[in-house]
């Protein structure tokens, strides 16, 4: 498995921007599919994004679609999550993860990821 750390979050207002980063250890990330999830006060953890292994392709849920992207690089063994437009309804702990055999097209089903950070906490207020 591969350990992760996430970095970035913090509090910010309405309408800001933070860039949230992880990473990864291991000299076979480019073998990983990643995603962020995020979990909120008394809600289950929601997919986020996702990226392939190659970091061609991408995928978000419908809530965040047009003001975040995901991306990686492999060299260094990170993955960012660029966060735009922020709502106080994006308020939630943040997580990476990584699928060693997960497919791309079900980067957003939980159960494929094998490998979880610690998560790092974003709070957006009114």
């Amino acid at each position: 498995q591969v350990q992760l750390v996430e970095s970035g979050g913090g509090l910010v207002q309405a309408g800001d921007s933070l860039r949230l980063s992880c990473a990864a250890s291991g000299r076979t990330f480019s073998s990983y599919l990643m995603g962020w999830f995020r979990q909120a006060p008394g809600k289950e953890r929601e997919f986020v994004a996702g990226i392939n292994r190659s970091g061609g392709s991408t995928s978000y849920s419908d809530s965040v679609k047009g003001r975040f992207t995901i991306s990686r690089h492999n060299d260094k063994n990170m993955v960012y999550l660029e966060m735009n437009s922020l709502k106080p309804e994006d308020t939630a702990v943040y997580y990476c993860a990584a699928s060693y055999s997960g497919s791309y097209y079900r980067a957003a089903l939980r159960t494929q990821y094998d490998s979880w950070g610690q998560g790092t906490q974003v709070t957006v207020s009114s």
